[in-house]
């Protein structure tokens, strides 16, 4: 059972600001199911990103990949943890946008959790989607066309999301369903 997701890869794209569980628990459950995960950010390769415990700063993280070398081919699915700062900057960065927005052409899974969801709006794959997220992007999501729920997952298609870490278990079970289909 720890090999189901063998040779599956699997693209974390994140900043400063993450919510460090949303990140770290994720990650090791798809390694524990034999999955390879990258962290990538639109920070440089070897660079630090500084993760938070909600308001506390928690952990800093290598980046593993930049975002403008990242190409969405070589990844079967990709993981958008949230935190509020996270998301916000990722927005500011249009090599990100388009990484996320090139996911949502090819079809693969994508996973966001919290405030993850928020730079789904900036790469247009929001409208007409069943949604969840942190309460206070139900708005946003929902200007942006998207049907919003409040459930602890919520799988349309290929698009996965979650509100908060208490979630994270069946977000990663949704995770893994998406990627052994």
């Amino acid at each position: 059972m720890a090999n189901e997701l063998q040779d599956k890869r699997i693209a974390v794209l994140m900043t400063d600001g993450v919510e460090q569980v949303e990140y770290t628990q994720p990650r090791e459950f798809l390694e524990q199911q034999g999955a390879k995960v990258t962290l990538i950010s639109p920070k440089a390769k070897g660079e630090q990103v500084q993760a938070f415990n909600h308001l506390d700063a928690g952990d800093k993280f290598t980046v593993e990949l930049d975002v403008r070398d990242a190409r969405p081919a070589e990844f079967d699915a990709l993981v958008l943890p949230g935190g509020v700062a996270n998301p916000d900057m990722l927005r500011l960065h249009t090599e990100a946008i388009t990484f996320i927005r090139e996911f949502g052409r090819e079809n693969k899974p994508i996973a966001a959790i919290c405030h993850g969801p928020w730079t789904l709006i900036d790469a247009d794959l929001v409208k007409g989607k069943q949604m969840t997220s942190w309460p206070t992007l139900q708005l946003d999501l929902q200007n942006a066309g998207a049907a919003w729920r409040d459930a602890e997952v919520v799988a349309d298609g290929k698009l996965i999301t979650s509100r908060k870490p208490d979630d994270i278990p069946a977000f990663n079970q949704a995770i893994k369903q998406a990627l052994a289909a």
